[in-house]
């Protein structure tokens, strides 16, 4: 660990259950799932029919109406998410601290809906309709892009885009940003709107989607043997990091300290995981190394967990491997059973989970976990109902395709 201490003192969420963040976790608490059939398009020809959706988002009220119509959904669910941050930090930036505050924020595909629409216009209507702000709206590192604009945040500026873990990366090079005394405050996190024609009949034709239509509460189903595939979800989550002893100076509320960044490669496959987990084992033994703790002092994962067949296995063993020694003390649980996988923005909207679990003494559990398949005993999944547990070190993790891997540590203060 470097001489400065890195905190997270805001959080802000965009989610199917809305952009409180108390309801948020009372959702999850309860053991409620986000998803319900796709309304967002007719699915009459699609073998996937269920998703988590953001409905009713008054995106008006946090962005003006000209600027809105220039930004992608994700780019909405992104400056809003990251706005509820700032807020629920209490900082007041001068002009002397936003030069010294940076974003590294992304999205794992990019502005997916405009994209389809877009090309429908080319097609339909030839070049000349194409929008002149198609391309402006789809580029990932268009979301930090926005949001420093807004604020005239003119410290890094940063896109890391890694598939599902792009929340989880932005979060961890934002961690040794501050840690490296390259900035004092970082605003990071990721968000994704994929739920479209596009994406849904991508995924689903990949065969990586569950198409359990008829239940779509019981469709994500983390390490149970009659899992189908992972659902997916949209949204958007941002946290507020800020040095240390600038906080505890301005008497901040400190939702946990974060002190451990692991990031490994399978280099094996572009879409499934090294079946004995060995290169998600590595990334979670090097954030802990990192964050200077045993492995037996972690007391809650937050699973990747995202209901696939060959994932949970992998995740599973590799869990196994790296605490060993310490699996009767530890709560693991995938809350991709209740929100969905939000692809890019699943590591940072998880990384606000663990922080709320640090802060709430609860582990939130693993829904639907009825048959648990044999290949993932041997860890306590924390099936179907919330736990009471005091949580000093929780760990996050978050894997995408392209065999990219990241976890994340986070220290109780």
């Amino acid at each position: 660990m470097g001489s400065r201490r890195v905190v997270i003192t805001g959080m802000g969420v965009v989610t199917p259950y809305g952009t409180d963040l108390n309801n948020f976790w009372n959702s999850l608490v309860e053991g409620k799932s986000a998803i319900s059939n796709i309304t967002k398009f007719n699915t009459e020809q699609f073998s996937v029919k269920i998703a988590g959706e953001v409905k009713n988002l008054p995106v008006d009220q946090f962005i003006d109406a000209k600027e809105m119509k220039r930004m992608d959904p994700f780019i909405h669910y992104g400056v809003i998410a990251a706005e509820l941050a700032i807020r629920d930090s209490g900082i007041t930036f001068t002009d002397e601290m936003k030069q010294r505050t940076g974003v590294f924020a992304a999205s794992g595909i990019g502005g997916l809906i405009t994209i389809q629409e877009n090309n429908q216009k080319l097609l339909e209507k030839g070049p000349g309709r194409i929008s002149p702000m198609f391309i402006p709206m789809v580029l990932s590192n268009m979301l930090p892009g926005h949001i420093s604009m807004r604020y005239k945040f003119t410290g890094p500026n940063l896109s890391i885009v890694s598939a599902c873990a792009s929340g989880a990366h932005c979060i961890g090079h934002s961690f040794l940003t501050i840690q490296e005394n390259k900035a004092d405050f970082m605003i990071a996190g990721a968000a994704e709107s994929a739920v479209c024609e596009l994406g849904i009949g991508g995924f689903a034709a990949m065969r990586a989607l569950s198409s359990r239509n008829d239940a779509p509460q019981k469709a994500s189903r983390p390490w149970d043997k009659d899992r189908d595939g992972f659902v997916m979800s949209e949204g958007g989550a941002f946290v507020v990091l800020e040095e240390y002893e600038h906080a505890k100076k301005r008497g901040a509320h400190i939702y946990a300290e974060v002190i451990g960044y692991g990031l490994t490669a399978d280099a094996s496959h572009i879409t499934a995981p090294v079946e004995d987990g060995s290169g998600a084992r590595r990334c979670m033994e090097l954030s802990v190394k990192e964050a200077g703790i045993s492995p037996d002092k972690i007391d809650y994962i937050n699973a990747h967990g995202t209901s696939t067949p060959l994932g949970d296995i992998a995740e599973t063993n590799a869990i196994k491997g790296a605490f060993k020694n310490s699996l009767n003390k530890l709560n693991v649980s995938s809350t991709k059973s209740m929100t969905g996988h939000m692809l890019g923005a699943a590591g940072s909207i998880e990384l606000v989970i663990s922080a709320l679990a640090i802060k709430h003494g609860v582990i939130p559990p693993t829904i639907n976990l009825e048959n648990l398949d044999p290949a993932c005993e041997g860890v306590n999944l924390t099936p179907n109902t919330a736990v009471k547990k005091n949580v000093d070190y929780a760990l996050s993790n978050s894997f995408g395709f392209g065999g990219t891997n990241c976890s994340v540590v986070l220290r109780k203060i």
